[in-house]
């Protein structure tokens, strides 16, 4: 059986009580022709990293600063550390394995800083000269390794971005206020963030070749 498996970590609701996953990123998984599981945020990240074949960090709310070394400014809505100390253990583990991995939007911010990388808290505020991040915006591919090198549009739904990258991430996509929308790991077989939501773009070319070229590396891993 040559499908693989693709683990996706989940979100812990407000009151801590309920676990949560928008339904598109498993859908996204299963059209590409991979077989999606929910990845909790308990229990040890080996004996998940054990039985998955990629893994994908989906998008949510905040990354706590303290993780870059800095101060909250007040526009930041932090995800609960239950879920973001889990993940970059999850992390760690399943690139030790040298696994495919994507992080989208939240997912993105998390691997640039669990690499020592660095964000801007709050675009509008941080930024100079800034597009609207919050609606549909023209992004550049200038690099060819994963996609095709292009301009295109993509949907945007947030107010942090990477400003520093972490150790061996490359930009392949970038804003028209040169802001990276898109990286991956140098030396890695397949590792890539973006800062849209291709999950939501189930008819667009460019999230098909994401999420097929996603599955696809994985199924080296079966």
């Amino acid at each position: 059986m040559d499908i693989p498996i693709i683990g996706i970590t989940v979100d812990v609701d407000i009151d801590g009580e309920y676990l949560r996953l928008k339904h598109h990123y498993p859908g996204a998984i299963v059209r590409a022709g991979g077989i999606p599981i929910l990845i909790p945020p308990t229990g040890k990240p080996a004996s998940y990293a054990e039985r998955i074949d990629g893994l994908l960090i989906p998008g949510g709310n905040d990354l706590y600063p303290f993780y870059y070394n800095e101060d909250m400014m007040p526009q930041v809505k932090p995800v609960p550390r239950e879920r973001s100390d889990f993940e970059i253990s999850l992390l760690k583990e399943v690139v030790s394995r040298q696994m495919p991995v994507i992080g989208i939007c939240y997912g993105m911010q998390l691997i640039n800083v669990a690499f020592g990388g660095t964000l801007y808290q709050d675009i509008n505020s941080q930024v100079i000269e800034v597009i609207n991040h919050k609606k549909d915006h023209l992004i550049v591919i200038d690099e060819d390794r994963f996609f095709r090198k292009g301009e295109f549009l993509v949907n945007s739904t947030h107010h942090q971005a990477v400003k520093e990258l972490g150790k061996g991430l490359k930009a392949f996509a970038y804003s028209t206020d040169n802001l990276i929308e898109g990286f991956y790991m140098e030396d890695y077989p397949y590792l890539i963030g973006v800062q849209w939501h291709p999950e939501r773009l189930i008819d667009d070319s460019l999230s098909l070749e994401l999420f097929n070229s996603f599955v696809e590396a994985s199924k080296k891993n079966r």
